[in-house]
């Protein structure tokens, strides 16, 4: 049976990846091999014959060393979409927390101007305006983001013995808490700023909440995906062991960078 030996290992020649795994394929291929031959021989046909119809109906070397080289590339190429995949969700949950980020701290600063600038027209008015409910109400349809503001009595609103305080004034955004509205993208904050007179309550949309989500799964997908990829890379390696995984899960790409440090001292010590 050599000539079914010397076959299997010219079919898995130069073929990289984890030397175990391959040893277990060429012991298939040759079970399966040599099962054919016997089968063949039964049939009337001799050892030569048969080992050669046996290797003919299994593809040939050359068709065989190309259908295991596609095999072994295929898993080499999944290993790497892991690796992409999971820096992709990294890369893009984080850009979309630092753009978000920053524009919501600019709707809490517009919040806050506005405000302070309904403060500074009520003064110490112990009635409101007209002329500054217009404006209220002109703010919030023109705001993207406001969508409602209330005006209190300060000493009524802080008072202990009264919980549940009517704003004195109050406009919102029409149609505020539609279905769209209410998908869980948007959140709904609220600003307040007072003097001795008044309390003006600003709610405005936001979507910081959800930056905070995408930048805790973009974290978790990709945590999970590299720590795949960093236990298939061991695998290959004939390194992988149930103390790496746990390595890779808890540090990660830390974990990983002490793997190949600890590899490279191996094979200096070994090559010397």
């Amino acid at each position: 049976m050599k000539q079914i030996e010397a076959f299997v290992d010219s079919v898995y020649q130069n073929v990289g990846g984890n030397i175990k795994e391959i040893q277990e394929l060429k012991a298939e291929m040759k079970s399966h091999l040599l099962e054919a031959v016997h089968e063949l021989k039964i049939e009337g046909k001799s050892e030569k014959e048969a080992t050669e119809i046996a290797i003919e109906r299994f593809g040939g070397e050359k068709e065989m060393r190309s259908v295991v080289g596609q095999l072994f590339k295929a898993q080499k190429t999944f290993a790497k979409w892991v690796l992409y995949t999971a820096i992709a969700f990294l890369l893009i949950s984080t850009l979309i927390f630092s753009i978000v980020m920053p524009i919501e701290k600019s709707q809490l600063d517009q919040s806050n101007q506005v405000a302070s600038q309904i403060l500074n027209n009520l003064g110490d008015n112990e009635v409101i305006p007209t002329l500054i409910e217009t404006d209220i109400q002109e703010v919030v349809r023109s705001s993207g983001r406001i969508t409602g503001i209330s005006i209190y009595d300060h000493e009524k609103l802080f008072s202990s013995t009264n919980e549940n305080v009517e704003p004195i004034y109050s406009f919102r955004e029409e149609g505020l808490f539609n279905i769209w509205n209410n998908t869980g993208f948007l959140t709904y904050n609220g600003y307040g700023e007072s003097n001795n007179t008044w309390h003006i309550s600003i709610e405005s949309k936001s979507y910081e909440g959800t930056a905070i989500i995408l930048l805790l799964v973009g974290i978790v997908v990709y945590w999970t995906l590299f720590i795949i990829w960093a236990t298939i890379n061991a695998y290959h390696h004939r390194r992988l062991n149930i103390g790496w995984i746990i390595v890779f899960a808890l540090l990660n790409i830390l974990g990983y960078l002490i793997y190949k440090l600890v590899e490279k001292k191996r094979l200096s010590k070994t090559n010397s």
